[in-house]
Formats: C-alpha cells, sequence, structure tokens
C-alpha cells in the first residue's frame, strides 16, 4: 500500500519542515505514483455540479463552466495579473524550494506526456510551470484508482485525498508537488470546482462500471477529463484580440475533454472489458442489438461496426466543437492543445484501420503521424482568432 496511500493518508504536517527533507539537487528518490503517473467531503459527500437529480448532466456541467467563467471575466476587468509577485502562504515561504517543486513537475509532465510538454515550452515560464503543476496533480489523482495500487484505494482515502485539495487552495500545502499547484492557485483564476469534480470521478470508479444512457456517460467524462480544460484555461489564457466570450471558449475547452476522453473509452473497449469494466451508453448497444456479453466475447461483427461508426461520429463531433475555442487561446499556449487535439483524433482514424477491432488491438499513432502532426499543430497555433462565436 506504501506508494500511492503514502501521498494520500500521510498526516498533516508543517510543509516547510516537510520539505526540508528534500534534497535541493540531484534525483529525488520517486515513489510508485511517480513511477507510473498517468495526466465536499465524507463518502456521500456529491458535487454541486450534480445536486439537481431532475436536470440533464449537460444543464449541471454547464454550472460549472458559467462559475469559472464568471471568475475570468472578474480577472480580465482589473489590472493585468502580476505573475512576478510572490504569494506568502502558510508554511511555505522557501522559493528555492517551490522554483525546485515546479521543475520536479516539469520532469514528470516531460518524462509522461512528452509531445505535450514541448509544446508548454512555446509558453511564457510562468504559464508553463502552472501548467506542469495542474498536469502532475491531474496525473496523481488519475493514478489513485488506475495505478498499480488501485487495488487499496478506498472511498475514504479519496476524502483525504480531497481535503489535501482544499488545504492547498488555502495555502496550506502537503508536499512540494502540491506547493507547485498551491502557488499556481493563488495567481491564476481556478476555481476548486472541476479539481472537486475530478475526484468525484475517481469515486465513480470505484462503484460504477456500467452507464445507462449517453447522458450518464457525459457526466463521468465531464468528471475524468473535461475538468481538465476548466482547469487550464485561466491558466493558458485567451487572446486580447479574441472576440470570443469566455463561456464559449470554456465551452470548447469542455468539448476537447469529453472528446479526449470518449476516445480514450472506444480505444481500450477489450481492456476495460478484462477488468470487467463497459464504458459504453447500455441503451445505445441495445439499440445496435449488442449486450454486455457482445462486448465480453469481443468478436467485430457487423453490428459492432456499425455501433462503432455512430460513436466515432460523436467522438468527432465534440473534437469539431473544441477546434473553435483552441484558436481563442493565447497566441503562445495554442501549440500543446493543437498537438493534443490532432494526435488524438488520429486515435479514431486508427480504430477504423483496424476495421473497428478495439477488442484485442490497440490504435495507436505511430511515430512519423505524430511527428508530422507536430508542424501542422504549429502552423495552426500561428494563425489568428477565429471569430466564429
Amino acid at each position: 500500500m506504501a506508494g500511492v496511500l503514502l501521498w494520500v493518508v500521510c498526516p498533516k504536517g508543517n510543509a516547510t519542515a516537510l520539505l526540508s527533507l528534500i534534497p535541493r539537487s540531484g534525483k529525488h528518490k520517486r515513489c510508485r505514483v511517480h513511477q507510473k503517473v498517468k495526466f465536499s467531503t465524507g463518502v456521500s459527500a456529491i458535487s454541486s455540479a450534480v445536486a439537481n437529480p431532475a436536470r440533464s448532466s449537460e444543464e449541471k456541467v454547464y454550472d460549472v463552466v458559467l462559475k469559472q467563467a464568471a471568475l475570468v471575466e472578474e480577472q480580465r476587468g482589473k489590472k493585468t495579473l502580476d505573475l512576478g509577485k510572490r504569494t506568502e502562504t502558510d508554511g511555505f515561504t522557501d522559493w528555492d524550494l517551490l522554483n525546485e517543486a515546479y521543475d520536479r513537475c516539469g520532469e514528470v509532465c516531460a518524462e509522461y506526456a512528452k509531445t505535450f510538454y514541448l509544446g508548454t515550452l512555446l509558453m511564457t515560464p510562468e504559464r508553463r510551470r502552472a501548467v506542469w503543476a495542474i498536469y502532475v496533480w491531474c496525473r496523481r489523482t488519475d493514478e489513485l484508482v488506475d495505478g498499480p495500487n488501485a487495488s487499496h484505494i478506498t472511498p475514504r482515502a479519496l476524502d483525504r485525498w480531497e481535503k489535501r485539495l482544499d488545504d492547498l487552495f488555502e495555502g496550506r500545502p502537503y508536499d512540494m508537488l502540491d506547493a507547485a499547484l498551491s502557488d499556481t492557485v493563488s495567481k491564476y483564476p481556478v476555481d476548486i470546482q472541476p479539481f472537486k469534480d475530478m475526484i468525484e470521478g475517481m469515486r465513480l470508479d470505484l462503484r460504477k462500471s456500467r452507464y445507462m444512457n449517453f447522458d450518464e456517460l457525459y457526466l463521468y467524462c465531464y468528471y475524468v477529463a473535461g475538468t481538465v480544460g476548466l482547469m487550464s484555461v485561466p491558466v493558458m489564457g485567451i487572446a486580447p484580440e479574441s472576440k470570443a466570450s469566455v463561456e464559449s471558449v470554456y465551452n470548447a475547452a469542455l468539448a476537447l475533454g469529453i472528446a479526449n476522453q470518449l476516445t480514450n473509452i472506444l480505444r481500450d473497449v477489450g481492456e476495460d472489458a478484462r477488468r470487467g469494466r463497459i464504458y459504453l451508453p447500455q441503451d445505445e448497444l441495445a439499440r445496435f442489438g449488442l449486450s454486455d456479453d457482445d462486448i465480453f466475447r469481443g468478436q467485430v461483427t457487423d453490428k459492432w461496426r456499425n455501433f462503432m461508426k455512430d460513436q466515432i461520429k460523436r467522438a468527432r463531433m465534440f473534437f469539431d466543437e473544441a477546434e473553435k475555442g483552441v484558436s481563442e487561446l493565447n497566441a503562445a499556449s495554442r501549440w500543446p492543445v493543437w498537438a493534443s487535439l490532432l494526435l488524438y483524433r488520429q486515435i479514431l482514424d486508427a480504430i477504423e484501420e483496424n476495421d473497428y477491432n478495439n477488442f484485442s488491438k490497440r490504435a495507436y499513432v505511430g511515430k512519423v503521424k505524430k511527428f508530422a502532426s507536430l508542424p501542422v499543430a504549429y502552423g495552426r497555433a500561428l494563425m489568428g482568432t477565429s471569430n466564429l462565436f
């Protein structure tokens, strides 16, 4: 249990004392959560995004979008954010160690998200570091239920992780990686709700392995991936010349997260089935004459091909919606987002090339195609805002 649980259940202490134990130079000894880093309290607590069961998932998520957009609008109405200003936090004032924390986040990002990391190097140093901090927190959170020690994670452990998040937003980090994110959220208009909702997505994975319809699946996709877009846009920034509303840019960021997660689901059907999980709308499977047993048998039939064509079409619609918003981001932030979007879209192409066999074949984008996509992404990043909104 050591690896992951160490991060979740260790007792709160003075952050400065904890960080003093970390060497200032040389390699850090990694805990298991970093060796395989992959990007309300109480067990019964429910996110405010899902407080009203009578509303659709899109309506519930839209409330979170509006709240985050309002924070950004408020910030835009003030003077330019002074990102060079040091923000005092309880228990963490050693700026050398803070810089080291950000550097460590960059190392993790470089090791596990190479293409995205290269794109972040085009950002301003402050934005780059902040994106790294968000990325690492998301990866650590995902690893709790999808990592090597996932079988030991309980709802109580996730409650403790959420308590750490609350403290982090209050300027009381537990460790050096928490400190990097704590510093980030003190500088940018980032709302805590998307972070809490991501943890709620982890709770879903502990108790739920079927989704009755797309409305249920949409909410899950928001929790585990759409939240990342809402976390990141305040850091990446919206282009000063953009005519788009903040709300529309956030909707596009949300769409990219949904599209990426739908792509993950379609790519990993066979792998998930071997774990007893089916992240596909049950009612839509039935409409195409399919059942859970067909998934577990893993046979590619005409019914399966037709079902997959329908699912891929939906994912591409979300990618199309996302494209509108990428062009509205700050010019220096566009390349990593375009690269991610283009590469993930190609996974859908690979599923088609595999004749929709996502039971025993893993769809992936080869290195040649990846490298070919980078200049295309860079070219799109250089283009001005789309003025589509």
